[in-house]
């Protein structure tokens, strides 16, 4: 189950490599100073002014794993056509993973078996109801909950802008900070108190040919004492390829089922 729960993580969190773009030249964004005299308004309008669009993106990811108890790196190969599908395959084919916004399906050749299901145990794996929307908008750095859709309080903290619900939420609790440059996001928190559960993912950022896209992202998920943390790293990238996902779960294969 414990190598089950990795590959699921693993798959989830390639979502997150639809930012990013093929061109050469990249270099780390920096500075900038938060305005006290912006409007919470605007930022808002600021962050969803700066994301970023394409159509397939394909390249390779290092996922590196930590669950306090062992360390895993991986290195995957992975074709997307963005808001549709998500392919993944680990060496040799070992492992393959296909996710769209319906399903979250994969296959472990060395242990002979396969997961064909919705996004309901990634919900209840990372603390927060998800969907396909929820999974790419946390790995985009985009917020994970649409910001015109509710009413904010901004301030200023540790030179970012932080937002957040002028109303409470009354199952969990939300938090945002962008920073001041570009209005992308530098931390995102999701929390249930009541669960002793959080989600918290924190970016930062690069500029690629004038488009901004995070350079590293690390997950952090927590419940009760047990936590694990996930950093990804990108290399090889390329956009709007034409692609294909070819997927088929070898025959004899045993079907997990989540109780």
């Amino acid at each position: 189950m414990r190598l089950f729960q990795f590959q699921i993580q693993y798959s989830l969190l390639l979502l997150a490599t639809i930012i990013l773009s093929s061109c050469k030249s990249t270099k780390a964004v920096t500075g900038g100073e938060a305005d006290s005299g912006i409007s919470t308004k605007r930022i808002i309008e600021n962050h969803y002014a700066n994301q970023v669009d394409f159509k397939t993106l394909s390249g390779r990811v290092k996922i590196d794993y930590s669950d306090g108890k062992k360390n895993q790196g991986v290195n995957v190969s992975l074709r997307m056509e963005k808001n549709k599908v998500i392919w993944i395959s680990a060496p040799l084919g070992v492992v393959k993973a296909h996710i769209t916004p319906k399903k979250v399906s994969f296959y472990n050749k060395l242990q002979g078996e396969y997961f064909d299901g919705d996004f309901s145990y990634l919900s209840d794996l990372l603390g927060t109801e998800l969907d396909f929307d929820k999974v790419q908008n946390l790995l985009l750095g985009n917020a994970v909950f649409d910001l015109r859709k509710d009413k904010y309080t901004s301030a200023i903290n540790q030179g970012d802008y932080q937002l957040k619900p002028k109303r409470a939420r009354e199952l969990f609790k939300i938090l945002f900070q962008l920073e001041p440059r570009n209005f992308k996001i530098s931390s995102q928190e999701v929390s249930q108190p009541e669960e002793d559960r959080r989600l918290q993912a924190k970016y930062t950022y690069q500029d690629i040919s004038g488009k901004i896209l995070p350079n590293e992202i690390q997950i952090v998920a927590a419940e009760d004492k047990d936590k694990t943390v996930i950093d990804l790293s990108f290399k090889n990238l390329e956009l709007n390829r034409s692609l294909n996902f070819p997927y088929k779960v070898p025959k004899g294969f045993d079907e997990i089922i989540l109780k």
